[in-house]
């Protein structure tokens, strides 16, 4: 499924807790924790996180913290989600993304207003729904979305410059390592439940260079489907 363009001004300013000065303050915490990137720094203030959680959460929605969506699942930190998108584009904004759980659409959107081609998975269906009417909402473009199982990526899409996974486990699913294009680049956390590092993964050929970096906690990464 393909959805409409660029983030549209609707629901943009808010009030209250959504105002702009709210944004301004979250963006100053994300400088101070180390995200330098302006283009990342634009898009979490002009994106409303605020539509991507319940209306009953909606005063804490620029606040540096996860926030449940359901399903056991949770809306990212902005930090984290500033900073995988930081590491993704580092060498260059990647042409084509697969994201792997979908989730809220929150970081989606964000990848769409970067990249020509943004491909998101998510095993959750109703999640996906709601995603799916979030994004629609926004008028953004570029986005493909599928529910399936993540492990496996989507290798009928492959290969893919640029894949980013919202969902820790111990290792790398090989499946994604062979979507990754020469050149490309993978961002997940990497690690047990309790211990877990955001992990770079650059291919060159066929040599895969590893990086693990700071330490975060993601839900399990968890396999099949929920309809």
């Amino acid at each position: 499924m393909r959805v409409g363009n660029n983030v549209t001004e609707v629901n943009r300013s808010g009030i209250g807790m959504t105002s702009a000065r709210t944004r301004e303050r979250l963006i100053s915490r994300l400088r101070e924790k180390g995200i330098g990137d302006p283009r990342v720094l634009d898009l979490i203030r002009s994106t409303p996180r605020h539509l991507f959680i319940e209306e009953a959460l909606a005063h804490q929605a620029y606040d540096d913290t996860a926030l449940p969506i359901g399903h056991g699942q949770t809306i990212s930190q902005p930090w984290v989600v500033a900073r995988m998108t930081e590491l993704l584009i580092e060498p260059g904004v990647p042409r084509k993304v697969l994201e792997v759980g979908t989730g809220s659409g929150y970081q989606t959107a964000i990848l769409a207003a970067l990249c020509a081609e943004v491909y998101s998975v998510e095993r959750i269906r109703p999640l996906q729904d709601q995603a799916r009417r979030r994004l629609l909402s926004l008028g953004l473009a570029r986005v493909q979305l599928r529910h399936a199982d993540g492990g496996m990526g989507w290798a009928a899409e492959a290969p893919f410059d640029g894949i980013l996974a919202a969902c820790g486990r111990a290792d790398i699913p090989d499946d994604l390592l062979a979507q990754l294009a020469d050149g490309g680049r993978l961002v997940m956390p990497v690690g047990e439940q309790d211990q877990q590092w955001l992990t770079v993964v650059d291919r060159h050929g066929d040599d895969f260079r590893v990086t693990r970096l700071d330490a975060v906690r993601f839900v399990p990464f968890q396999r099949g489907i929920l309809r």
